[in-house]
């Protein structure tokens, strides 16, 4: 039992199982929920923004469920590369529930 437990706690945290997902949908669709929270996600890059003249670096990331944006201090990855990554969802503003300028940062890509 103990053994089954400890397992489960350190599995949990593994960002190369191939579960423990969330869909851009479920973030899009009650983004008061996963403020300032942690996600894995994953999908294929859609489009690439760089203002170098900003420091903005950040891509659109597709999955078959939505779109989301995703600011990165790395590298920014080309068109339809296929990602896998652990960020923490940010809004320029809430209100009533409803996010503006949401997009995830990126924490690690994998």
């Amino acid at each position: 039992m103990w053994l089954v437990l400890c397992l489960m706690v350190l599995l949990d945290g593994c960002d190369w199982l191939p579960f423990g997902y969330t869909t851009i949908k479920e973030i899009t669709a009650a983004p008061e929920n996963f403020e300032s929270k942690e996600v894995k996600i994953r999908g294929k890059v859609s489009s690439v923004i760089k203002l170098p003249l900003f420091d903005v670096k950040a891509y659109r990331l597709r999955d078959d469920t939505g779109e989301i944006n995703v600011g990165t201090l790395g590298d920014v990855p080309a068109v339809n590369d296929q990602l896998t990554l652990r960020g923490t969802v940010k809004s320029t503003a809430m209100f009533n529930g409803h996010s503006l300028g949401l997009r995830v940062e990126e924490i690690r890509r994998f």
